[in-house]
């Protein structure tokens, strides 16, 4: 569902300045809390039936004291695992849900108490669910779109217009939403969700389910919107190459707290300590004795000539360790392998920002 319905004694959403002080971030969010009291039933005497007057429960703290800013025109990414708190901090950034304490404003506006302004500014498209309607032909569902936005008939006309050919909607625009496909309804559900020109888009698993091709196009839809119309997006996904795609700026939020807040560039070069350089040899590589022998590296894996060499950032440099492979064995080809920003994730859920267990790099911390 939309996160939000524009009051009808609005004007359209088109063409007015964004509201808040100018120049200001177009996300804020500082101490945010978010608790659920959840009950459990008591056993009856027989063990089968349940009370429902003696019940016990316990407070359960889903956002706990997350803080970022994000500034306008950032395309940010999200992760973190299921019940890590994206979703619901993402429901508080829209005004769905309402914070249990902290801060939060989206364009110098808080989306709880004044929902209906922001709605006008934001777009919204959740993975698992659709703003379109179910037995409607998606461009049905459009127009209807386009009078709960207040959206003028010129610019609907043209960002349909650019939205059919990035999107390549033509083929289904007649199509009953619950015809389309799991990629074809994400593409309607993009359209959907920027008809009125929203400042922000807020994505939750949008490449969700879907193959190598739809995801392709969205994220090349993503990169476009974000560079000649300057929308801000923040993306939770699962998929880290949804992130190494489109984000320069990685969120790594856990059991409700912030653990990483900076450059993918960055955590890969401090957490990302190891590299590895894959050599072609040039002679028959079943005809070396044993493993590759070269300083500061370990061959790690060998398919017949096609040799891999694990090597620290701290303890050579790729040019140096190249050079000696070079003085030692005739090459045919060569490749650097940066270390996959996946394991990087998986290593600071499983072992924290300052642990130094090996899981994809060894040694190094953030401070």
């Amino acid at each position: 569902m939309t996160a939000g319905t524009p009051d009808a004694g609005h004007g359209g959403p088109l063409g007015r300045p964004a509201p808040g002080p100018a120049g200001g971030p177009a996300v804020y969010v500082q101490d945010l809390c978010k608790s659920f009291r959840v009950f459990r039933h008591r056993p009856g005497a027989l063990g089968a039936v349940r009370s429902l007057v003696d019940r016990s429960s316990h407070e359960v703290r889903a956002v706990d004291g997350v803080s970022f800013t994000i500034q306008r025109g950032e395309m940010v990414g999200c992760v973190g695992p299921n019940g890590a708190g994206k979703s619901t901090t993402i429901k508080m950034l829209t005004g769905i849900l309402h914070p249990s304490a902290g801060r939060v404003e989206v364009l110098g506006l808080s989306p709880q108490r004044r929902r209906k302004e922001v709605a006008r500014h934001i777009g919204v498209v959740f993975g698992q669910r659709t703003q379109l309607w179910w037995d409607l032909p998606l461009i049905e569902s459009l127009d209807l779109l386009r009078y709960v936005y207040r959206v003028p008939e010129a610019t609907f006309e043209r960002n349909l217009a650019t939205f059919r050919q990035l999107l390549d909607l033509d083929l289904f625009l007649s199509t009953p939403v619950r015809q389309l496909s799991l990629g074809q309804r994400m593409r309607g559900d993009l359209a959907a969700a920027l008809l009125h020109d929203p400042e922000i888009l807020y994505l939750d698993e949008p490449t969700i389910g879907l193959d190598v091709v739809a995801k392709h196009r969205i994220r090349d839809f993503l990169r476009r919107i974000n560079r000649e119309r300057g929308v801000t997006v923040l993306l939770t996904t699962h998929d880290m190459a949804d992130v190494e795609q489109l984000c320069s700026r990685l969120l790594i939020i856990d059991q409700g707290k912030v653990l990483y807040d900076g450059g993918l560039a960055e955590i890969r070069d401090r957490l990302g300590r190891e590299r590895t350089l894959v050599v072609d040899l040039a002679e028959d590589g079943g005809a070396l004795e044993g493993p590759l022998s070269v300083p500061h590296a370990c061959e790690v894996r060998a398919d017949g000539p096609r040799r891999w060499l694990r090597f620290s950032r701290d303890d050579t440099t790729a040019a140096d360790l190249i050079t000696a492979v070079a003085s030692r064995y005739r090459l045919r080809d060569l490749t650097i392998e940066e270390p996959e920003i996946e394991a990087i994730v998986r290593r600071i859920y499983e072992a924290g920002l300052d642990s130094s267990s090996p899981a994809g790099s060894q040694g190094s911390t953030i401070e």
